[in-house]
C-alpha cells in the first residue's frame, strides 16, 4: 500500500500507539524513556491479513482486517508497523 502525499497522524488509539512505541523500543534494545518520534499513525482496512505487508512463503486471511499503519522514528531508524483489530504490532519487513 503507498504512503499518501501527508503522512496521517491522531487516528491510532492511545494504547495501540504506546504498544508500537514499546515494541520499537525493544526491538533496537533502546531504554524505556528512549524517545521515539511518530511519522504516521493512520486507521487502515487492510485487504487481507497480510496487513499489506506480505511475507515470502506465508498464507493470510482472505477478508479485510481493520487496523492501524503506524511509522516511528527511534535511534534514526525508520521503522513500519502494522497493527491488526487485535491490537498487537507487527514489524514490517520488506
Amino acid at each position: 500500500m503507498p504512503p499518501s502525499a501527508e503522512p496521517i497522524l491522531g487516528e491510532a488509539p492511545a494504547e495501540v500507539l504506546q504498544r508500537v512505541l514499546d515494541a520499537a523500543r525493544a526491538h533496537l534494545g533502546l531504554p524505556a524513556d528512549a524517545p521515539v518520534i511518530v511519522l504516521r499513525a493512520e486507521a487502515v482496512t487492510w485487504p487481507d491479513g497480510a496487513l499489506g505487508c506480505p511475507q515470502p512463503g506465508m498464507t493470510y486471511t482472505q477478508a479485510e482486517v481493520e487496523g492501524y499503519w503506524i511509522v516511528v522514528d527511534a535511534g534514526g531508524q525508520v521503522l513500519d508497523y502494522r497493527v491488526s483489530d487485535t491490537g498487537y504490532p507487527w514489524l514490517c519487513v520488506s
